[in-house]
Formats: C-alpha cells, sequence, structure tokens
C-alpha cells in the first residue's frame, strides 16, 4: 500500500510520468418503453423494464498530475489489447524515461502480456520502460483510475 500512496505523492516529472491503469466492463441497456418527460405537476416516468443490448469493455489510462485521460473502448478485453494499450501509453510519453504504471492485480496486467503478444525485443523494451506499481488486493480503490470510473458512472455509463 506504501509503494502506491509514495507514487501518489511524488510530484509531477515529465521523465517519469505517473499513469493509472484500469479497464472494465459495462452493460449496454435501453428503454423498452420511451420514458415520459416531466410536465408540470407531473415527474417524469420512466419504466424500470429494459431491454440488454450486450456489453462494452473500457481501459483507462489516467495521468493524475497532468489530468490527462483517455479511454479506448477494444473489442476485447484481454492480453493483446492491455500489451496495444502499453504500446499507446508509450507513444503519449516519447520524453519519459520511465513511466510509472499503477495498477490492479488483474491476471492481464503483467509483463508477460507483452510477451504473449509482441515480439520479445519488444516487449523487453516496454518491460523496461515501465515502472509496474500493483495495488493491493482487495484495494483496488488505491488506483485513482478507479475515480475516473466513478465520474465516468455518474456523468454517462449510468444511464440508458
Amino acid at each position: 500500500m506504501e509503494a502506491v500512496l509514495d507514487t501518489d505523492a511524488q510530484p509531477y516529472d515529465p521523465l517519469t510520468p505517473v499513469v493509472c491503469f484500469d479497464e472494465r466492463s459495462s452493460q449496454l441497456l435501453d428503454h423498452l418503453r420511451e420514458p415520459r418527460p416531466p410536465v408540470p405537476g407531473i415527474p417524469a416516468r420512466v419504466d424500470h423494464e429494459y431491454e440488454r443490448c450486450g456489453t462494452v469493455n473500457f481501459f483507462v489510462a489516467f495521468e493524475p498530475l497532468t489530468g490527462q485521460r483517455t479511454v479506448p473502448v477494444p473489442e476485447q478485453r484481454g492480453n493483446a489489447e492491455f500489451a496495444a494499450q502499453l504500446q499507446c501509453l508509450e507513444l503519449r510519453s516519447p520524453q519519459a524515461e520511465k513511466i510509472c504504471l499503477v495498477l490492479d492485480q488483474l491476471s492481464t496486467h503483467t509483463p508477460a502480456a507483452l510477451y504473449q503478444h509482441l515480439p520479445a525485443d519488444e516487449a523487453r523494451k516496454l518491460t523496461r520502460r515501465f515502472e509496474w506499481v500493483y495495488t493491493p488486493k482487495h484495494a483496488s480503490w488505491l488506483n485513482m483510475a478507479e475515480l475516473e470510473w466513478s465520474v465516468l458512472q455518474r456523468q454517462c455509463l449510468g444511464q440508458r
């Protein structure tokens, strides 16, 4: 836990940016009946029944000290997509000597995922480029990317 807190307490350094990374699935829901808007004296009417329209996967890469965030939406979420996201993170910070990556302990969030889907020399280069900081089990709330999910949920994902 202290490693994550120490990482969060570091001042901004463009040569070692801190990026909080997480992923999530979300259900896509639609109304079965169109909601009726409110009119004076009558509140809006929304039916509790819904139609399930599948799921969607999100990644979030959040730099808390710059406020930059990216939220890509891949077709699937697995090792290949994780490796692709780390390649994008590396391209986003070309001047950085090392990128401090705060992650939860999901099985895909490991350097091994890079070796499964990238040539060995490229995977090794990326593995050395990142400093891997893992949140403790059952404490992923220490990852500031979780705050980004909360904001997204309230602003747009929690709606049909």
